[in-house]
């Protein structure tokens, strides 16, 4: 297969949706035997190919298929038709935890649920000290999961799953799980699996975190696959054509669910709001926001695109550990420092956006609301988007040529 982790080939899988089912004998003899029900199409001819080593998004709305396409690539379920060819071993995370038995302590599920997902005693041996500091349970290890709070539970079998370490591993939902520490810890996880050169696989309702996390993306409505390409691009058309985009008369396209909302954004130099720039300035963004109700953590973000679309740099406090504990019904700001602008010369659109404590619900995404000017200033730098503030140094002087003489002479 080359470069491709996954390849889809016209797959196609239907479910019975049942209206009325014989619970009897007496109901079945009535009935002649036969139950109502309607295919349901879950998945309608989809063909994809997820390159190896990249970070792979599936987007779409409950009911999709994402989470189908997800099981048959899993082997969990088998397609009616088409076929799925799969290049490297695959760990799949779609009902963390669901090998766990009650009764047993996490210890003992530790080395259950590792051998169901393909991993030797010895394997488990080697890495049992890690899964258990990664879930942070390590005091009630002995103890029976049953006695596990749901978060403690979720920690870790996630822990074991994902130290499975495949080179091809399906995520259904789980950024989601657990408190902002231990969603930091998978990220971190998973850039460290993206590094080694595995490939991710991950389903996700939380569009910022999907855009800044994958590589590619695949949406897909009502069982058909609308449209794959690089992650940016398709969940901005998946946002604008399913989240109810509305253009905002001052500039950019706003969606969410509009419990607060980005008013304003200010592009600060030594306090002036502006829309030109030098590289190494000092910036702040400052946010301005409405709340329509009291929200508690949230997360908010900010970000910066060429406007040919490149995705140049985001940062939200989640991943920033700034913790808001709660906005109130009213109007406020935010701000974000830059201390040195480390750009090069081009024009830039800025986003903004308003999430929950998760980052997986988008309360205001104000996206390309202003678009600012960079022009030359310090450091000055060649070529490309980005200064590093590089020096060229410790020249060594070029040493003489000895000419070899080839004379017979």
């Amino acid at each position: 297969m080359n470069d491709t982790a996954v390849r889809v080939e016209h797959v196609t899988k239907s479910f019975r949706v049942y209206s009325e089912r014989n619970q009897s004998l007496k109901g079945a003899v009535l009935s002649g035997g036969r139950s109502k029900y309607e295919d349901f199409l879950a998945l309608d001819d989809v063909s994809l190919e997820i390159p190896k080593g990249t970070t792979f998004g599936l987007l779409g709305h409950n009911g999709s298929g994402k989470s189908t396409l997800l099981k048959t690539i899993a082997r969990i379920l088998a397609p009616d038709k088409g076929r799925i060819t799969v290049d490297g071993r695959l760990a799949a995370m779609l009902e963390v935890g669901s090998g766990f038995h009650p009764n047993l302590t996490g210890r003992e599920n530790v080395y259950l649920n590792g051998a169901i997902l393909g991993m030797s005693k010895r394997e488990i041996d080697s890495k049992f000290d890690s899964i258990v500091d990664f879930s942070g349970v390590e005091r009630f290890i002995d103890q029976p999961v049953k006695n596990y709070s749901s978060g403690m539970y979720v920690r870790l079998g996630f822990a074991v799953s994902i130290h499975v370490e495949p080179e091809i591993l399906l995520v259904d939902e789980v950024l989601a799980v657990g408190d902002m520490q231990f969603q930091e810890k998978c990220l971190d996880k998973f850039a460290e699996l993206k590094d080694s050169g595995r490939t991710v696989i991950v389903v996700s309702h939380g569009l910022e975190q999907m855009r800044h996390f994958c590589d590619h993306a695949a949406w897909l409505r009502n069982g058909r696959l609308i449209d794959v390409g690089s992650a940016i691009e398709i969940v901005d058309a998946y946002a604008n054509a399913e989240h109810s985009v509305r253009r905002v008369e001052s500039g950019g396209v706003r969606f969410g669910s509009g419990e607060a909302v980005v008013t304003k954004i200010e592009w600060l130099v030594d306090g002036v709001d502006t829309r030109t720039s030098r590289t190494g300035d000092a910036v702040t963004i400052r946010v301005h926001y409405r709340a329509e109700s009291e929200i508690e953590r949230p997360t908010f973000g900010v970000s910066l695109d060429t406007r040919d679309g490149v995705f140049v740099w985001g940062h939200h406090s989640l991943d920033a550990g700034y913790v808001v504990e709660s906005i109130r019904k009213g109007e406020g700001s935010i701000d974000v420092s830059i201390p040195s602008l480390p750009v090069r010369p081009n024009s830039f659109d800025v986003s903004a956006s308003i999430q929950d404590a998760t980052a997986s619900h988008v309360y205001d995404a104000l996206q390309k609301a202003i678009r600012v000017d960079v022009l030359p200033g310090s450091p000055f730098e060649s070529g490309g988007l980005t200064t590093f503030g590089s020096t060229f140094t410790g020249i060594t002087p070029a040493r003489p040529l000895i000419e070899i003489s080839t004379s017979t002479d």
